[in-house]
């Protein structure tokens, strides 16, 4: 995976940029003028962020795995110490299934039915590989979705969800809390 130079990275027109940014050159990025990318961030081969008029915010020490997807016009924000895992797709944006309008971008507005709505990761949030995460949805702190699941419902922290539709299956251990501490206080101390 090769990965932009920080030059490269400045030229993209991005809302905001952090320091230490890794992107693959393989990523692609649209409405780069509403995505904000905190520090540390590493985002990989094949991921797809469109921002639409919500724009896009990821915070600090977070990971995008490859070929995962950023997709419309409400907001979608990564908290810091969010991790996304290969193949997930988020969703701001639905299209109206009922067959009352039509549907797809090549079609103007005022004949589709589409429905934005924000979408929230909190912090340490992780979506395991494969999971759809619908317009509309928030992940509270500590939230782990597990692989393949499609979440359409709010999830409370630190709670462990899986399935179709994901649903809270156990309870996540909070230490992740105290190892945060520890590690930013080690990155203070090493300024």
């Amino acid at each position: 995976m090769a990965m932009l130079s920080q030059e490269a990275i400045e030229q993209m027109g991005f809302a905001s940029v952090g320091k230490n940014v890794q992107i693959s050159d393989r990523a692609s990025f649209y409405g780069a003028s509403r995505i904000s990318i905190g520090s540390n961030v590493r985002i990989d081969d094949f991921c797809v962020l469109s921002a639409g008029v919500g724009g896009i915010s990821i915070g600090q020490h977070v990971h995008i795995a490859v070929y995962s997807s950023m997709i419309g016009a409400g907001e979608i924000t990564l908290s810091d110490f969010c991790n996304i895992s290969s193949r997930v797709s988020i969703f701001s944006s639905n299209d109206d299934y009922s067959g009352a309008t039509m549907t797809n971008p090549t079609v103007p507005s005022e004949y589709t039915g589409v429905t934005h709505a924000d979408v929230f990761l909190g912090r340490h949030v992780i979506v395991g590989s494969g999971c759809v995460i619908l317009p509309g949805v928030t992940l509270e702190e500590g939230v782990a979705a597990g692989a393949l699941s499609l979440v359409t419902r709010n999830c409370m922290a630190f709670g462990i969800y899986a399935g179709n539709p994901a649903r809270r299956i156990s309870e996540r251990k909070r230490d992740l809390l105290e190892l945060e501490r520890v590690f930013l206080s080690g990155v203070a101390n090493a300024k």
